[in-house]
């Protein structure tokens, strides 16, 4: 199928025809199912690395393809991002202790269309403070994705998520954003996670992209690692995020990588 299919904005964001709608499902599906099953491998004593390992075995299981295996230099299936971690944390050999929050990202292929999808473990019992920093984090995507329908705009969604944090004194990072999807894996527009009402493109149906944002216990500001991945927060405060695939439908909006089991929130145990 030919990903050029659809017309392009003047801001060069895709709009997807109705029936592509049913290949964003069966990728969202996929890689939801998979973070919904990877929950019971963290624990304390687990590395990252294998978790890594984990993910990869379920990505081939299910007949889809890692869209981060290979992806300018990537070799894992997932990224893993430990406490302080913002996000492209690389898995590898330091077990997870006690109390550890972790933010798990992945991305598969299924009959070329791109499901990318990212939320919170913890590998034991979470400190109050972690716990209250995923649950503010888990509510401010809730806010965007609620923002998202057709006629609003991106900085709406933005501004929704910037709010519910800033209300509760965390910070949204700003360093790095949402992205269009389909059969690409980034594409127009960025999706910032912070912003004023009323600005930037409108949202119009068949618009196909994530809301992933990133929220500091302390300031927003970040560093990336010499490894050129791992992104960290600058005052060593702890980080969370979440992120879903969505759809601009006719009235509303489509998230494509709800858990079939009910378990994106960290406490569904």
């Amino acid at each position: 199928m030919d990903e050029r299919r659809g017309r392009l904005t003047r801001d060069g964001i895709r709009i997807h025809e109705p029936e592509d709608f049913e290949g964003m499902r069966r990728a969202g599906r996929v890689v939801a199912e998979i973070l919904d099953r990877i929950g019971a491998h963290v624990v304390p004593g687990r590395t990252t690395g294998e978790i890594d390992r984990t993910i990869t075995a379920m990505v081939e299981e299910a007949g889809a393809v890692s869209a981060t295996v290979g992806y300018k230099g990537y070799r894992h299936a997932s990224c893993i991002s430990v406490n302080h971690v913002v996000c492209h944390g690389i898995p590898g050999d330091k077990a997870l202790k006690e109390g550890d929050i972790l933010n798990i990202d992945v991305t598969v292929i299924v009959d070329g269309w791109y499901g990318d999808s990212s939320r919170m473990y913890v590998a034991g019992r979470p400190s109050r403070k972690a716990e209250r920093l995923m649950q503010v984090t888990h509510d401010a995507l809730m806010r965007g994705i609620e923002a998202a329908r057709p006629g609003a705009t991106f900085g709406d969604i933005g501004a929704a998520i910037q709010a519910h944090v800033e209300a509760h004194r965390m910070s949204v990072v700003r360093d790095f954003c949402g992205h269009g999807l389909g059969r690409v894996f980034h594409a127009p527009p960025n999706v910032l996670h912070y912003g004023r009402p009323g600005t930037g493109p409108r949202l119009e149906e068949g618009m196909f992209f994530t809301i992933e944002p990133m929220v500091n216990l302390g300031r927003p500001e970040t560093k990336v690692l010499a490894d050129d991945w791992t992104a960290v927060t600058r005052d060593k405060s702890l980080s969370a995020q979440y992120e879903h695939s969505v759809g601009i439908t006719a009235t509303g909006c489509e998230v494509f990588t709800l858990s079939p089991a009910g378990r994106f929130h960290p406490t569904w145990t």
